[in-house]
């Protein structure tokens, strides 16, 4: 079964002196049980392309399918309501909250999501597998590069989403932490029959990938 589905995908952007075209007839699925890699350098429309695809920002035209819901025919409270059920998102800016500590953050989504969530002993594994257990009473502020994207990478996770779509999740990290990433993204993916969804120029993780992708001046192919 398709989780995600792109269809004739196009997506311009105005500027003051032309349109620019950064997505160009793109079509993508993703099945529940895999780990799609997108592949492709800084500037080739991958963020826009995984936005679009968990619908935080709508083609020009298109149709995105999101566990059977065409996205545009949906309300944007409802296009809400189906990201938090159904998707989590690893993106490149983290969005953790700077006043809560580590253990805070998935506080919060528990006041946001109360059910369905990971639980506390899944969520104390997971914890240990990224290698940030020790951090939980430390805030954002206080955190390195890698340990921040490690605990965004847990928050994503935590709300047990059938759909995982991730943006560079391992940009910050060295290739022992690539592995760890690798390795847990892969498990989630078959042994927990969700579907994960990841844009990344880092070949690293193309070793765990069922289907790979890439992206270039806005035209997708399957490699």
């Amino acid at each position: 079964m398709n989780a995600i589905e792109l269809q004739h995908i196009v997506k311009k952007f105005k500027t003051p002196t032309s349109n620019v075209e950064v997505l160009k007839n793109v079509n993508f699925s993703a099945k529940t049980g895999s780990l799609s890699l997108v592949l492709g350098p800084s500037g080739s429309g991958k963020s826009t392309f995984l936005t679009i695809a968990g619908g935080i920002q709508m083609p020009t035209s298109g149709s995105v399918i999101t566990s059977g819901q065409n996205l545009q025919q949906l309300s944007g409270k409802d296009r809400d309501a189906l990201r938090l059920k159904e998707i989590g998102f690893v993106l490149q800016s983290y969005n953790l909250v700077p006043y809560l500590t580590v253990a805070e953050q998935f506080t919060l989504v528990d006041k946001i999501k109360p059910k369905n969530n990971l639980h506390h002993d899944e969520l104390s594994q997971l914890l240990k597998d990224l290698g940030i257990d020790k951090l939980v009473d430390q805030y954002p502020a206080s955190l390195s590069g890698g340990q921040t994207q490690r605990v965004a990478i847990a928050r994503a996770l935590y709300p047990n989403s059938s759909i995982i779509l991730a943006d560079e999740p391992t940009a910050a990290l060295d290739s022992s932490r690539v592995l760890i990433i690798g390795q847990l993204l892969s498990e989630l993916a078959h042994k927990h029959n969700k579907a994960i969804v990841v844009v990344t120029h880092d070949i690293r993780l193309k070793k765990f990938s069922d289907h790979t992708f890439n992206l270039m001046d806005g035209k997708l192919n399957e490699l």
